[in-house]
C-alpha cells in the first residue's frame, strides 16, 4: 500500500518570526487523519527569522531530531549542552523523564531553515541525553546515509526505538533500492528537489507512506532532491 501526501496539504502556522509546516498533527494544527505514521509523531519544516526562535521550554519521553537545511541553528539545554548546528549536522536530544531547552536563529542576518522530527521512544521515564553527529554532502551523494539507528551503528545517532532515518541526496545517475522487512513501514520526505519514489512523482515538501511492500526505490525527478527515508515498526 502507498499513501502520497502532498506538500500543500501539510498544517501551517504563520507567527511571523516562524512558518511552520506541520506533517502530521501538531499545536493548533489538528486533522485525525494524520496524527503520525508508526513511531513517527512529528516532522516540521520551519523557517525561523534572524535572532528569533523557541523560548525555552519542556519535553518529555520523545526522540527529537533536527536536521538543518540551511542556515545556523542554536541550542541549549538543562542538562548542560549547547551548541550551534548547521547544514549537514543532525541532532537528536532525548528527552526521556524531562528536559528543558530552547532553540534560536544563531544568525542575526540570515534565516535558518530546518526540520524538527519526533519519534515515539520504546521506552520512557530515562535519563535525557543529547548527540549531534555531522554528515557531509558526499556522505550522502548517491547513497542512502544512515544518520539515526538504535544502536548508533555506521555513526549514526542514537535513538530509542526500532526505527532508522536515513538521508539522500539523490542526482540524475542515481537509483537508490531500500530494502522493507516484512511488518516494517517506510515514510519517505523529499525535503528538497524532486523525486520519484516508488513510481510517484514528488516534489519538496511532498511525502510517500508505505507498508506491505519489499522495497522503496528512489530516482531523481526533475532536478537533483535531498530525501529523508525512514524505516519504522509498526
Amino acid at each position: 500500500m502507498q499513501t502520497l501526501r502532498r506538500s500543500h496539504e501539510r498544517g501551517f502556522a504563520d507567527h511571523g518570526w516562524l512558518h511552520s509546516r506541520h506533517s502530521f498533527s501538531f499545536a493548533d494544527y489538528y486533522d485525525p487523519a494524520h496524527m503520525g505514521f508508526g513511531p513517527l509523531r512529528v516532522i516540521n519544516e520551519d523557517k525561523v527569522q534572524p535572532g528569533k526562535g523557541f523560548g525555552r521550554h519542556g519535553h518529555r519521553d520523545m526522540e527529537i531530531i533536527s536536521y538543518v537545511l540551511d542556515g545556523a541553528l542554536a541550542h541549549q539545554d538543562s542538562i548542560g549542552n549547547g551548541s550551534v548546528i548547521r547544514s549537514g549536522d543532525v541532532q537528536r536530544m532525548s528527552a526521556g523523564r524531562g528536559v528543558q531547552h530552547s532553540e534560536f536563529n544563531a544568525s542575526e542576518l540570515e534565516p535558518v531553515h530546518f526540520l524538527q522530527i519526533w519519534i515515539e521512544p520504546s521506552v520512557t521515564g530515562i535519563a535525557p541525553g543529547y548527540e549531534e553527529k555531522r554528515f557531509e554532502a558526499d556522505d550522502k551523494r548517491g547513497r542512502l546515509r544512515l544518520i539515526a539507528s538504535p544502536d548508533g551503528a555506521e555513526g549514526s545517532v542514537t535513538i530509542h526505538q526500532d526505527a532508522r532515518i536515513y538521508a539522500a541526496l539523490v542526482g540524475a545517475d542515481d537509483q537508490l533500492i531500500h530494502p522493507l522487512d516484512p511488518g516494517r513501514l517506510g515514510y519517505v520526505h523529499v525535503a528538497r528537489g524532486s523525486l520519484i519514489v516508488n513510481g510517484e512523482s514528488l516534489v519538496a515538501g511532498d511525502a510517500l507512506m508505505v507498508s506491505d511492500v519489499t522495497s522503496i526505490t528512489l530516482v531523481q525527478g526533475r532536478e537533483q532532491a535531498e530525501v529523508l527515508l525512514f524505516d519504522l515498526p509498526r
